[in-house]
């Protein structure tokens, strides 16, 4: 057997992302020599999920506050011993996938779907604070849907008119009708144009401003007409009642891991816990690229492609906490509509100014949980666990969730950490030839845009481009013995 630095590698990867991940998928069907290393012992890189067990050791490692890398000041938390360590997968960046997602589509035409279970994302809430000392905090379900709207007893009839009217207008965004009453304020503040167009009150712009998942809360008209229009549209399309999904066994780490198997049916070689340690220019044209691996085995390939260490200078950064609490939290987990799945996963919001911690500072941003039942397989039956929490928000959703005249549940577990990124996707052709995926994007809700890298990085290596491409790329028939029975995302 050819041994591997003597092999003649067509491309060697780096990392084992989404992006990765899905190059290497692009490639699987492709013939040629792929060598795909992960200098860690796991996959999915900055889409990794966890067990107990690892998430230790993870904090560990990413525990400074002063790191240069994607994470820093990671800090674990646990109220005693937690039985069945290995029964966690904690995820390190959720993400909700619509279901008019290009990144579905393409996970379909190239039949990868068939090795991932989705299970539906449920409602988004918002947390509403007591307004008086007598009162207790809410958690108001948004109204997505025209039968959510008026079925709403909380919203004036007024109101409901009003609310109705932006979501009609928001559907058909893209007329030119109404693309001259937005257009000309596409970079002024959404919620400037809910009053002023729509005359939305606080409380509903709240609502809009929260499906849109801006990090921020400060989402221009257009961006905010994008995302509304991409929830809204995803509405009903595998089912009655939820618009998103969201990959069991730990969200976009299961798509790497099953874009990684891909590859290695179609005979790539993978190499967990090897990194890259030097790039070197060869003399020979047809393999120009020394690369020096951890192992220190040396190998040869005609490209190299890897993923950013590093985040721009002007990019976003985020602090995370994913909290296992020791609680079922059933209420956030009904089906509201009839024929609907129960859903997994469930999104609440605290909106800008909502939190005020024991030192009386105000929360300047938004604060989301997205919520995930034992169901998704990231913990035990009777458990759930929260991402993207602070202290005081996490207080607030076990507080609101408790049964009436039962105890708050126990938070048994945390990982509090930061995460940094980018603001958009990108591609970077080094001087040595190799290729850059950018840093990640953070969004709550997966960005089609990543997807952008990935197909630029196929036509760079494959040398395919226009009417060719679109014929070719992630769209493969079924390996033998596979049919189309079960193709529940067939439309």
């Amino acid at each position: 057997m050819e041994s591997l630095s003597d092999t003649d590698w067509d491309v060697v990867i780096s990392g084992t992302g989404l992006q990765q991940s899905l190059f290497a998928l692009a490639l699987s069907r492709s013939g040629k020599n792929i060598l795909h290393v992960d200098p860690e012992g796991y996959y999915g890189e900055y889409e990794a999920a966890f067990s107990l067990q690892e998430a230790d050791a993870w904090a560990v490692k990413h525990a400074s506050p002063d790191a240069t890398g994607i994470f820093r000041g990671a800090e674990v938390t646990k109220a005693g011993t937690l039985a069945s360590p290995r029964a966690y997968s904690l995820a390190l960046a959720p993400q909700l996938i619509h279901a008019r997602s290009e990144l579905l589509n393409k996970l379909v035409s190239s039949k990868a779907f068939r090795q991932i279970e989705f299970q539906a994302v449920g409602s988004f809430y918002i947390f509403q604070p007591a307004v008086a000392d007598s009162s207790e905090a809410t958690l108001a379900r948004i109204p997505s849907t025209r039968e959510d709207v008026f079925s709403n007893t909380a919203i004036p009839v007024r109101a409901k008119r009003s609310l109705m009217k932006f979501l009609k207008f928001v559907l058909d965004y893209e007329s030119e009708a109404h693309v001259e009453v937005w257009k000309p304020h596409a970079d002024k503040p959404l919620s400037e144009f809910l009053n002023l167009e729509f005359k939305l009150d606080a409380m509903l712009q709240s609502y809009i401003i929260t499906l849109t998942l801006s990090l921020d809360g400060n989402i221009s008209v257009e961006d905010g007409l994008v995302a509304i229009s991409r929830h809204l549209g995803s509405m009903g399309v595998f089912g009655a009642g939820f618009a998103a999904v969201y990959p069991k066994w730990g969200g976009l780490s299961e798509v790497c891991q099953v874009g990684c198997r891909a590859a290695a049916v179609g005979g790539a070689v993978y190499m967990l816990g090897t990194g890259i340690t030097n790039v070197s220019k060869r003399a020979d044209a047809a393999f120009g690229m020394e690369i020096s691996l951890s192992n220190d085995m040396v190998v040869k390939t005609k490209a190299l492609f890897q993923a950013s260490e590093t985040c721009p200078d002007d990019g976003v950064c985020l602090s995370r906490t994913t909290a296992v609490i020791g609680a079922a939290l059933p209420n956030l987990f009904e089906a509201v509509v009839e024929g609907s799945p129960t859903p997994s996963a469930t999104v609440v919001a605290f909106p800008t100014g909502s939190m005020t911690d024991g030192n009386g500072n105000v929360s300047e941003f938004p604060i989301y949980a997205m919520v995930h039942s034992s169901d998704t397989g990231e913990c035990p039956t009777g458990q759930s666990s929260s991402k993207g929490l602070m202290e005081t928000a996490l207080t607030s959703l076990v507080t609101a969730t408790a049964p009436e005249g039962q105890a708050t549940s126990e938070v048994i577990y945390k990982l509090q950490y930061e995460q940094r990124g980018a603001k958009v996707p990108s591609l970077h052709v080094g001087e040595d030839d190799s290729v850059t995926f950018g840093a990640p994007v953070l969004d709550l809700a997966f960005r089609d845009t990543m997807l952008q890298p990935v197909r630029q990085a196929w036509e760079k290596f494959t040398g395919h481009t226009g009417e060719d491409a679109d014929a070719e790329y992630l769209a493969f028939e079924d390996r033998e013995g596979v049919n189309d029975d079960d193709d529940v995302f067939d439309n």
